[in-house]
């Protein structure tokens, strides 16, 4: 995945939005003020740094060494990946969802309504 793939992918997510609050070097994708992805877009190896649920986390940190625990971020609901090709995109697109949705899930009603999100459980 390159930078820009990864820049997309954050920035497909309905009403998300790119910042660069703790310097101009790291982009931090927000919804709704919230962060959901952090990413120093022009570091080698790429990285990014994704919410997660705990138990998933810790399962996703046994089956790829590149996933690692949240780098300077709670490291019990951060994952960070190491984009250096040996987790497959789809996966890292997936992860950046679920962090998106869990964000999403912890927003007050009418900023989700807003966002036209639904829960998992009123999907179908």
């Amino acid at each position: 995945m390159t930078p820009q793939e990864l820049k997309a992918a954050c920035l497909a997510m309905t009403g998300a939005r790119e910042e660069f609050p703790f310097d101009e070097s790291n982009s931090v994708f927000k919804v709704a003020g919230k962060i959901f992805a952090i990413s120093r877009l022009d570091a080698e190896p790429l990285r990014v740094s994704l919410k997660c649920e705990p138990e998933l986390a810790v399962q996703l940190r046994l089956n790829h060494p590149a996933i690692i625990p949240g780098y300077h971020l709670n490291k019990r609901h951060w994952n960070t990946v190491v984009l250096d090709g040996s987790v497959p995109d789809q996966l890292v697109l997936d992860m950046i969802e679920d962090s998106y949705d869990l964000v999403v899930a912890g927003l007050p009603k009418r900023e989700r309504e807003k966002l036209h999100w639904r829960s998992l459980g009123e999907r179908g």
